[in-house]
């Protein structure tokens, strides 16, 4: 399928669009450099992860992905902040999870050696570092023993895969096929890593200089991070689904404590419902976990809970904020937590007193993909209380941040002189109202240099979830679209998270519904707000989104073209295909798809594709495990019989959380995006008012 990519790139090119005047400038020679952003700009972006500030509060050491165009990946190295001037240095090539040693002299991080990862710890005051692993599962989720003398993580360990029956004698030096792949667990695959092979997921200790692993936990059990230790170094304590059908629950885990002499495991909770990510104050008088009362509905706010030494008498401290937690580590007085949480499209951090009293610190968090303007990003805290964490705008990936004395403050600029030389899309908030009368988050990029007064194509842009956000952040799609000349719309529709329980359950048992009508309001706001042009829309969206885009098309004909992305076409072939196969029917629906096959049918873009007539891209990750090919092709196929006109591209060996993991398919997707709209585009439509003020680049406007 590598034909069909190349073919719709190159149909981007200024020879194979529409003239557009208003929107086309005048192309440089084909020796000068070009301010638009293209898509070769994907491999000089560069974005910040996982920072974590040293006990001391001098350096904070973080994750930097940077594009590799030899490679074609998004490749991890290791970099050092002096917090007083900002200067930077390298600290390992390559390498993730870093964590600071108790006392700061050393950092433990995850490297690639050989075919895996192992365990490496660097000596800050030498520079010098060693392997001090070679352990054959890649090891995960490091924490420190409050001595410094020990690390505990994660890693899998291999079993043996199960027979049934077996061939004959191979003769010796014959070629014969591979043996038979027998699979007997109910969750066989995973996106991403694909098919599960066989093993279990289990904590380890080992010394913090190197020498022999010890194994704590075992059994048919996957046990999973963060871990904690507590103060006096004799527990961990982390999270599993462990018991009788452990493979057949979805989300049931509990907090357990594992002996670290005697590998004795303790259970500390067991609702039903998922309790996660514990921590230990560092008192060790009291364990705070994520989690909530598992309901069955489509969505829950996670909740910051607290109990004992034991998890004993369990409180909520966030039941009256009706917000999802994200993550939660202890002040060092242990009389408090900082959290992170998205609010009306944003990351926020706050710090949250014992009675639930809320403390916000800061707005501007931001991170972890460059594609879409998902909200996310990452935080560590020092004992004085000072954050670390990963901030932004509309105007560039993430950089690092830190947080001190009551202000922010910027310590990087990974991207200045790149995004110096483009130039790149101005982001502003609108206003938009669905048809209930409730208000809706909407956001609208425009071309940069465009002219207040002139409507503009219009390409609604839909995440997907349908349980998550977008906000004002950076996205290379966004640039991509608006450097070709459109105005890009993406809004958070009810079903998205930030905006508590009620607003995300409104389409609980009932997705796609009135998200719908939600979504042709900011497109009507975007008409009115004299920036689309009515005559030019066009509609695309990713997994939950690609869901929106068919089930749009097939109500209405408003739109020129649209592109679906990974969508989900038939619930009952997805909910027995997707990687989790218990989920879809537990939590979307009520009853199994054999016993209420109509309630999975009329929610099925495939049930209405009969009155499509808009010309509708497919596009899927041929890996893609969680919305699984097989659903992009049954729409193809039924677009195709229709005479619909249609194309269907597939990124060579993308899952669908990888989908636009290595930059040129990137960038290629989003060209052939382009390709599709282009060919159904027509001219630029009537002048409008111009508004008062127009919107400075890379900035959101005043709400």
């Amino acid at each position: 399928m590598r034909l069909p990519l190349v073919l719709l790139l190159l149909a981007t090119t200024p020879a194979a669009m529409p003239a557009n005047a208003q929107q086309q400038p005048t192309a440089p020679p084909p020796d000068a450099p070009t301010r638009s952003f293209t898509g070769a700009d994907l491999f000089g972006l560069s974005i910040a992860a996982d920072p974590q500030i040293s006990p001391d509060v001098r350096s904070i050491v973080y994750v930097r992905r940077t594009g590799d165009i030899m490679t074609d990946r998004m490749q991890s190295s290791l970099w050092l902040i002096d917090v007083a001037s900002g200067r930077q240095s390298p600290l390992a090539a390559q390498g993730s999870s870093p964590r600071w040693s108790p006392d700061g002299t050393r950092v433990a991080y995850i490297a690639p050696d050989g075919d895996g990862s192992q365990l490496f710890v660097r000596w800050i005051a030498t520079g010098a570092s060693a392997r001090v692993t070679s352990f054959p599962g890649s090891p995960q989720a490091l924490a420190w023993s409050p001595d410094g003398t020990r690390l505990a993580y994660i890693a899998t360990v291999a079993g043996e895969a199960t027979k049934l029956g077996k061939a004959p004698p191979k003769p010796e030096g014959a070629k014969w096929a591979e043996p038979l792949t027998v699979i007997d667990r109910v969750n066989y695959r995973n996106d991403g890593p694909g098919y599960v092979k066989p093993g279990r997921d289990h904590l380890f200790v080992v010394a913090a200089d190197g020498g022999a692993v010890r194994q704590l936990t075992f059994g048919a059990f996957d046990d999973g991070g963060p871990l904690s230790w507590t103060p006096d170094g004799r527990e961990i304590v982390f999270a599993a689904i462990r018991g009788p059908e452990a493979d057949r629950q979805v989300m049931n885990s509990d907090v357990i404590a594992v002996d670290v002499a005697t590998a004795t495991m303790r259970t500390l909770t067991t609702r039903d419902g998922p309790d996660g990510q514990p921590r230990v104050s560092p008192d060790g008088a009291r364990i705070a976990w994520l989690g909530f009362d598992d309901k069955r509905r489509s969505y829950e706010n996670t909740q910051l809970y607290v109990g004992d030494r034991n998890a004993g008498g369990p409180r909520s401290l966030t039941a009256s904020l009706d917000r999802g937690i994200e993550d939660a580590v202890w002040a060092a007085d242990s009389r408090g937590l900082y959290a992170d949480y998205d609010d009306h499209g944003r990351r926020r951090i706050a710090r949250i007193a014992l009675d639930g009293r809320m403390t916000p610190l800061v707005d501007n968090v931001a991170g972890g993909g460059l594609d879409r303007p998902y909200t996310g990003g990452e935080f560590s805290v020092s004992r004085g209380g000072t954050i670390a964490y990963t901030g932004g705008d509309a105007g560039a990936p993430a950089d690092v941040w830190i947080y001190s004395g009551g202000k922010p403050r910027r310590l990087t600029q990974l991207n200045a002189v790149l995004t110096g030389t483009k130039a790149l899309a101005p982001v502003r908030k609108i206003a938009v109202t669905a048809p209930d009368g409730r208000p809706i988050d909407a956001w609208i990029a425009t071309p940069a240099g465009h002219v207040p007064g002139r409507r503009l194509p219009l390409i609604l842009e839909i995440h997907g979830g349908p349980n998550s956000a977008y906000g004002p952040s950076f996205a290379t799609d966004v640039q991509l679209y608006a450097a070709a000349g459109y105005a890009v719309l993406w809004t958070n529709p009810r079903g998205s998270t930030s905006y508590g329980a009620e607003f995300a359950n409104l389409i609980d048992k009932n997705y796609p519904s009135a998200d719908y009508d939600d979504l042709i309001a900011a497109v009507d706001a975007a008409i009115a707000d004299g920036t689309a042009d009515p005559q030019n829309l066009f509609v695309t969206g990713g997994s939950g989104g690609g869901v929106l885009t068919a089930w749009i098309v097939g109500k209405t004909d408003r739109f020129k073209a649209a592109a679906t992305q990974k969508p989900v076409i038939n619930w009952v072939s997805e909910a027995l295909t997707m990687d989790n196969t218990l989920f879809t029917s537990r939590y979307w629906f009520s009853k199994l798809p054999w016993e209420d096959p109509m309630s999975y049918w009329k929610r099925s873009p495939l049930s209405i594709v009969g009155n499509v007539k808009t010309p509708t891209l497919v596009v899927v990750g041929s890996d893609d495990y969680r919305t699984p090919v097989s659903e992009a092709e049954q729409y193809y196929a039924a677009l195709q019989i229709r005479g619909v006109p249609t194309a269907l591209v597939k990124v060579p060996g993308a899952s669908h959380g990888g989908f636009t993991a290595r930059p040129s398919q990137s960038a290629a997707k989003a060209s052939a995006i382009l390709a599709w709209f282009d060919r159904y585009r027509t001219g630029p439509g009537a002048p409008v008012p111009a508004p008062a003020k127009p919107a400075s680049p890379a900035a959101e406007s005043p709400q």
